[in-house]
C-alpha cells in the first residue's frame, strides 16, 4: 500500500499554490492523477520517487517509511526501488537504446529479457541507436522498457503515452 500525506508550496505560471494532497492507493490498483498544466501532478510524482521532498508529510510504502518530516526520515532516491519515467524520457544520451536497457538490469542474468522486450516495443531494429537518432515515440518507448526492466515495487508515469507512435 502506498500512503502519501504530504505539502509542498509551488510557484506555477498562474502563480504560488499550496499542494496538498492525502491519499492511499492498494497493491496492483491503478490511479490516474488528472488536473491542469501547473497542478502539481509530477510534483507529486517526483515526491514520490524521492527527487523532490515536499515541506512536509509522510510518505509510507508498504508500511516502510520513505519520508517522515517530523521524524527527519528521508529514504535515498536509489534506495526507493521505483521507476518513473518522465515526460523527456531521461535516455543516456552517450549510450545505445541497447546499453540504455542494460543499465537497468539488477542482475546480468536477465539480458535475455532485454532482447525480449527490445521486440516487443518493437526496438530490435534501432537497438544499435543512440536516443538523438529516434523519433519521440521510439525514445519513450524506451524509457517505458528500460522502467520495467529494473522490476520496481512501484511503477510512476507522467504522460506515459503522448509521445508514443
Amino acid at each position: 500500500m502506498i500512503k502519501v500525506k504530504a505539502k509542498k508550496d509551488l510557484m506555477t505560471s498562474h502563480g504560488p499554490i499550496r499542494l496538498d494532497v492525502d491519499f492511499q492507493i492498494t497493491d496492483h490498483e491503478l490511479v490516474t492523477l488528472y488536473g491542469p498544466s501547473g497542478a502539481g501532478k509530477t510534483t507529486i510524482l517526483r515526491m514520490i520517487a524521492g527527487l523532490t521532498d515536499p515541506d512536509e508529510g509522510l510518505i509510507e510504502i508498504d508500511s516502510e517509511v520513505w519520508f517522515d518530516s517530523a521524524k527527519g526520515i528521508n529514504t535515498p532516491v536509489q534506495e526507493r526501488h521505483i521507476s518513473l519515467v518522465l515526460q523527456d524520457y531521461n535516455l543516456f544520451p552517450n549510450m545505445t537504446v541497447r546499453q540504455n536497457l542494460k543499465y537497468a538490469l539488477k542482475d546480468k542474468k536477465d539480458e535475455g529479457l532485454v532482447d525480449e522486450l527490445l521486440e516487443m516495443a518493437h526496438l530490435t531494429q534501432l537497438k544499435d541507436r543512440k536516443p538523438d537518432m529516434l523519433s519521440g515515440g521510439q525514445k519513450q518507448r524506451a524509457a517505458l522498457v528500460r522502467a520495467l526492466l529494473r522490476r520496481p515495487k512501484i511503477f510512476l508515469l507522467d504522460e506515459p503515452l503522448s509521445s508514443l507512435d
